[in-house]
């Protein structure tokens, strides 16, 4: 958080300057009048501006997105044209001048290598071309150059060399956060491969152990528990979104407990009580299955008892407000609470720690500190875990809808 709000300062501090700068430069007091003063409005339109063209470079910097924001940023410079490249070409041209695309990528080969600014003048033989001067400001990331913001002007200007160097500025900083953006989600793809890596070997040998015990004896046993094995895992391996609804969730919980019971039989007892209002709750991918993978480890197979000892497993899903409240207790084995610390923190990784680490990092990475799981256990004393997950939650969507913008 400290590295974001760090990086919002140096976003607006050198837009304020610019306002400033654009305000002492087209004060009109006779067209402002009700609106403060000249300089108060051209830093208010300044923001303005600035907040209109942030969006797109929020997605990093592509052809697309540099022409959503190309002419934000030339009207922030007050220039004849503008334009932005990567390393190899021009992504946009806005404005006048728009012919000097190859002088300009000829020339920015020094200041791509080198990350620095600079001013040159440009031939043209065309007298009505008003560019003859272009400005070179890198835009950079993590000290690697990734294009160039080009500000074209009739003459040279010491003021607008300074006006570039401070928009790539806020430009490098708003392509920064899109590479955090990346870096998350890429985080957040890692941790569901290495969920489903950990829990599949696990799960698919006992699964078909069970289905296998079945052919002989009770073929339409086998059959039916075949095609929930293949729900399950349709379900745990597919490849299209980052988050889920409760209610994809729990069905996929389902089908898994059929057949975890079709290996324990009797000895599992399993209660639901989820309340319909929260089933369209946008929730992370394979989050509440791991929790219930894990309440059957220490519910039946880390719990010392003979085979004919049962054990209960309960969900709930509840409304409570702005949140949906998921509690998922067991009354199995529990855990040291000193030893469930060290799992959560990744010191230990024993056999019956599945996904407990893996789900509380995602929690908070989508959530905040605040929603990591809340687990309530003792030796012997069975295990109560408590998922907060807000109903509202920006940037959190299910595959073709969004919960909130």
């Amino acid at each position: 958080m400290s590295g974001f709000l760090a990086g919002l300062c140096v976003a607006v501090l050198p837009v304020l300057a610019l306002g400033v700068w654009l305000g002492r430069r087209t004060a009109r007091a006779n067209s402002l009048a009700g609106l403060g003063t000249p300089v108060e409005h051209a830093t208010f339109e300044t923001l303005h501006t600035a907040s209109l063209a942030a969006p797109p470079l929020r997605s990093g910097l592509t052809e697309e997105t540099a022409r959503k924001s190309a002419r934000k940023l030339r009207s922030l410079l007050g220039t004849d044209a503008l334009c932005l490249t990567d390393l190899e070409r021009v992504l946009v041209w806005d404005g006048d001048g728009a012919h000097h695309r190859t002088e300009i990528m000829e020339r920015l080969a020094g200041s791509l290598e080198t990350g620095r600014g600079e001013a040159f003048q440009l031939t043209c033989d065309s007298l009505d071309c008003s560019v003859r001067w272009a400005v070179v400001a890198p835009l950079t990331v993590d000290d690697r150059v990734l294009g160039a913001l080009v500000a074209c002007a009739p003459r040279e200007s010491a003021v607008l060399v300074r006006a570039a160097g401070e928009v790539a500025r806020w430009v490098s900083v708003q392509l920064e956060l899109a590479d955090l953006d990346q870096s998350r989600t890429r985080l957040i793809e890692a941790e569901i491969k290495a969920l489903r890596a950990q829990i599949s070997p696990h799960f698919i040998f006992n699964s078909l152990a069970v289905i296998a015990s079945f052919v002989r004896t009770d073929p339409e046993r086998a059959r039916e528990l075949l095609l929930e094995f293949a729900d399950f895992t349709r379900y745990s391996f597919r490849r299209h979104g980052d988050f889920t609804t409760l209610a994809e969730e729990l069905h996929a919980i389902d089908h898994y407990l059929a057949l975890v019971r079709a290996r324990f039989g009797d000895r599992l007892s399993v209660t639901l009580q989820i309340a319909p209002e929260v089933l369209p709750v946008a929730l992370p991918f394979l989050c509440l299955q791991p929790l219930v993978e894990n309440a059957v480890k220490h519910g039946l197979e880390g719990k010392a008892m003979p085979s004919s000892g049962k054990c209960h497993i309960q969900i709930t899903a509840q409304d409570a407000g702005a949140e949906a409240l998921v509690v998922i207790e067991d009354d199995g084995a529990g855990m040291d609470p000193g030893l469930l610390r060290r799992i959560l923190a990744r010191e230990v990784s024993p056999s019956g720690g599945i996904g407990l680490s893996n789900v509380d990092d995602r929690l908070r990475q989508v959530y905040g500190d605040g929603h990591g799981l809340v687990i309530e256990t003792a030796a012997g004393a069975g295990m109560k875990i408590t998922v907060r997950l807000p109903k509202y939650q920006p940037g959190v969507h299910t595959a073709g809808r969004l919960t909130r913008e």
